[in-house]
């Protein structure tokens, strides 16, 4: 595979081809992905793929200079600081690209599923409905899932590996929690060196021969509140005493309850989405703004 690519443009996105100081230069990682499900135990995604950093001028919103919390509070930095688990959404905050749309343009329903994601992102309809609605037009095919991540491999956020290296230098577990597929995040989730035990997102399903078979609607994620159910589930099980909550949407700001989050962090530098950003303890649009709040210890490792 090419050792350079050239990190593709979309209206969505404004790039960069200088690089940014935080950013990694774009490279490629040769990845193995097992797409796991009951319905198609033997499918694996095995051919390589490849996970790109790519460079962005972060663009900040006309109204971002109007928001009460670009500035964090003294409680706030604090429980940031002493975070022993942060969770991450993935589409628009780790990754520069909302999945499940990219999926959608790749088998030819991209703008009748994008209009469903900006529903489901702003909160204006339930997200199981957005959900059940997009795959439905989708409908992908086990070869086209294998297809896309080849062709289009996902792009990682410009100061994301940082920030995850700077949080496992401090002992601080790293989690991504999605409302996208499995099968699109696994490979991601090897890039920044998170556990796929880490990972808690919907899975798509296929028959014997890789046909589209559904979803699994038992994953938290698949509905409603499944981020806050998720996060709170994490915190129970291994006993946290602080969690973070980072992402765009609204579905990441549920998270953000008794039990669950004990900060919600919106990240707005590729998607500004004002309601939820006027809600969160801390609206940032780099990640460089966290990592510099942060101990900064040996990350070369």
């Amino acid at each position: 595979m090419a050792s350079s690519i050239s990190a593709r443009t979309s209206a969505r996105h404004t790039l960069s081809v200088s690089p940014l100081s935080s950013v990694r230069s774009a490279q490629t990682s040769q990845l193995a992905i097992r797409a796991a499900n009951p319905l198609f135990p033997c499918a694996k995604l095995s051919q390589a793929r490849a996970v790109v950093a790519a460079p962005m001028k972060v663009s900040k919103h006309p109204s971002s200079s109007c928001l009460a919390n670009r500035q964090p509070s003294k409680e706030v930095l604090e429980t940031w600081r002493s975070a022993d688990a942060v969770c991450f959404d993935v589409d628009s905050t780790v990754c520069l690209d909302e999945g499940i749309d990219e999926l959608a343009d790749f088998c030819g329903a991209g703008q009748a599923v994008a209009e469903w994601t900006t529903k489901a992102m702003t909160g204006t309809v339930p997200f199981e409905e957005a959900l059940a609605a997009r795959i439905s037009l989708i409908k992908p095919s086990l070869s086209q899932v294998q297809d896309c991540l080849e062709k289009r491999p996902p792009r990682i956020s410009p100061g994301i590996a940082d920030l995850i290296k700077t949080l496992i230098a401090n002992n601080t577990e790293v989690f991504l929690v999605s409302g996208g597929f499995r099968q699109m995040i696994e490979p991601v989730a090897f890039e920044l060196g998170i556990p796929t035990e880490n990972i808690i997102a919907n899975r798509l399903l296929f028959g014997t021969s890789g046909e589209y078979a559904g979803f699994d609607t038992t994953e938290p994620t698949s509905r409603s509140g499944g981020k806050a159910v998720a996060v709170q589930q994490i915190r129970q099980d291994r006993g946290y005493k602080t969690l973070v909550m980072i992402g765009d949407g609204a579905t990441d700001l549920e998270a953000w309850q008794p039990g669950g989050a004990d900060l919600f962090i919106c990240y707005a530098g590729v998607q500004m989405r004002e309601a939820v950003a006027a809600k969160a303890d801390w609206t940032v649009f780099e990640f460089q703004e966290l990592i510099s709040e942060l101990p900064q210890l040996n990350t070369s490792q």
